[in-house]
């Protein structure tokens, strides 16, 4: 059986932190699905093609990343793409009591999908994209908490 894992986010934008997770979690996988979901409690800044764009650009000489656009449960995507594990970055506790609890919630709805956590490097604990972007909207400079390959106008 091929250990598919799927790793939902809205990546709007990507940061060096997303990319330091999933080239730590790459390897344990024979592929990992970069899920860019659509999330009705949020109103991303970059469209759901743009954030495609930049992913494919980054990860484009690793063939067992795949990115993808999806709506609706995380669970029922990965069921589609026959993922058997969820990924979720963690950077404080307070993300650990947040994805535990979505975590334990989509275990109930389907038991055969096995969420695991990574750890974010201590480098790049501090990134999130929400802080990113506030720093965009206000006028800061935000490269260096984001990769090379995106672009912001």
């Amino acid at each position: 059986m091929e250990r598919i894992c799927l790793f939902p986010g809205t990546f709007d934008p990507i940061t060096k932190g997303h990319v330091d997770v999933i080239e730590r979690a790459v390897s344990l996988f024979d592929k990992l699905v970069i899920g860019i979901g659509t999330n009705s409690s949020k109103q991303p800044m970059w469209s759901v093609e743009q954030r495609v764009a930049w992913i494919k650009e980054i990860f484009k000489n690793d063939p067992r990343v795949v990115v993808t656009g999806y709506s609706g449960l995380t669970v029922d995507y990965c069921k589609q793409i026959n993922a058997h594990y969820i990924l979720r970055g963690i950077r404080y506790i307070s993300d650990f009591e947040y994805e535990k609890a979505i975590a334990d919630m989509n275990r109930m709805l389907a038991p055969q999908i096995e969420t695991i956590f990574l750890t974010c490097s201590p480098l790049y604990s501090t990134i999130s994209s929400t802080l990113v972007r506030d720093v965009i909207r206000n006028g800061g400079d935000a490269r260096m908490f984001l990769p090379d390959e995106v672009k912001l106008g």
